[in-house]
């Protein structure tokens, strides 16, 4: 079938790889190194580019490519690439187009190993950074610099749910000639479409919402066709490869995403509207709650708020670890967007190797307390919650 054909959900099921002549309906594991030629001179065309048949799993397999080409169809992109994580993913997306001399504008609020690879990694080959805060969207556009080559966020970020404003990011990026690249993991192209609204590149950790049951690793990029060929050939060359296993399963898995999202969403906005007021709590964070302080942006460019949630437990740390101690249901792990419901507290986990001033600044507390809302009966995950509250006094 043609790419874009029908309506996302079906294009999430239908995008296969083309038939075998064994004429299976469910498309096999392509579990192989390398492939064959047919006689020398299609094997030269092939390596030097002058077809597109696959060559080395490194650089392209069936099952990659049919996970690959859902996911542009699901975000609207020209092209992708699947990497072997959602972290390898984004330092690709740095690595395939910033070079020595460039600067990369990124919001403050983003995942630790994102952080860790922007402070730590990219000032060794000479590509500087600098953080503005996306509560604060009027002051980006000034701390853009001539060298300035890429925007970078997450929206909903991680754990904080901040938003911001795409459509705004994309004209000023659009205005100064420079890429927008969004970390679109929390919201999946279910709930939002960042190329829509004028992002150039859209990264994805596979491993969450888009596994959606805690199996296997993986990354995606996708946007426009000129960036992901440049990368590519970064990712050719170092090998950060999705495995066939992995995009097989993760291709099968699209098929029940937006099923999938949907619970997740209609679960998380309940939890967040039963736990605001809890004597327990002094904030409870969710895109679509009316409170966030994002909420009209949120409601603008996305069609559902995600499985996350977040609330501050007014006794901080120490009422953090009672909580997660008397948690019964709820998982303790450092993954989310699993079928599980999962708990996790951001300042001695994902987020441990930043400071204290960076986690502050970044609306990381003490006392924080991210869940991810699984596909179990609502009304379980909650009264686990509320359980948990009660022992954490």
């Amino acid at each position: 079938m043609q790419d874009n054909q029908y309506q996302p959900e079906t294009n999430a099921v239908r995008i296969q790889t083309a038939r075998t002549d064994q004429m299976e309906h469910s498309t096999p594991m392509f579990l192989t190194s390398s492939f064959c030629f047919d006689d020398a001179e299609e094997m030269r065309a092939t390596f030097a580019d002058e077809t597109d048949f696959n060559i080395y799993s490194r650089f392209s397999n069936p099952n990659v490519d049919e996970f690959v080409n859902k996911m542009v169809a699901l975000e609207g992109a020209e092209a992708g690439y699947a990497t072997s994580s959602g972290m390898s993913a984004v330092f690709a997306s740095f690595m395939g187009l910033l070079r020595a001399g460039d600067h990369l504008l990124s919001a403050r609020s983003i995942f630790g190993s994102t952080h860790t690879v922007v402070t730590k990694f990219l000032p060794k080959w000479g590509i500087e950074y600098s953080y503005f805060d996306m509560n604060d969207p009027a002051g980006i556009e000034a701390m853009i610099k001539p060298n300035t080559k890429m925007i970078f966020v997450e929206t909903p970020s991680n754990p904080g749910l901040e938003i911001i404003d795409l459509e705004l990011l994309g004209k000023i990026a659009a205005k100064h000639n420079i890429i927008l690249n969004v970390d679109n993991c929390f919201a999946t192209p279910v709930f939002q479409r960042p190329i829509t609204l004028g992002a150039h590149l859209v990264t994805h950790s596979a491993t969450k919402w888009i596994d959606g049951q805690g199996r296997v690793l993986g990354g995606a990029i996708v946007g426009k066709k000129e960036l992901i060929k440049d990368i590519y050939t970064f990712c050719r060359s170092t090998g950060p490869a999705m495995s066939p296993f992995n995009a097989w399963v993760l291709s099968k898995s699209l098929e029940t995403l937006y099923v999938r999202m949907e619970r997740h969403g209609q679960s998380a906005l309940a939890i967040a509207e039963a736990l605001e007021g809890n004597p327990h709590l002094s904030a409870v964070k969710y895109p679509f709650l009316p409170s966030h302080p994002q909420y009209a942006i949120a409601k603008k460019q996305m069609t559902g708020g995600g499985g996350i949630v977040c609330f501050e437990l007014k006794g901080g740390i120490a009422s953090g670890v009672k909580f997660l101690n008397a948690l019964k249901l709820l998982s303790l792990t450092a993954n989310l967007g699993d079928s599980r419901s999962i708990a996790s507290h951001p300042a001695s986990t994902t987020h441990a190797k930043l400071t204290d001033e960076e986690r502050a600044n970044v609306g990381i507390t003490p006392g924080l307390i991210r869940i991810s809302v699984g596909l179990e009966n609502v009304k379980d995950i909650l009264a686990d919650i509320l359980q948990a509250l009660e022992s954490s006094k």
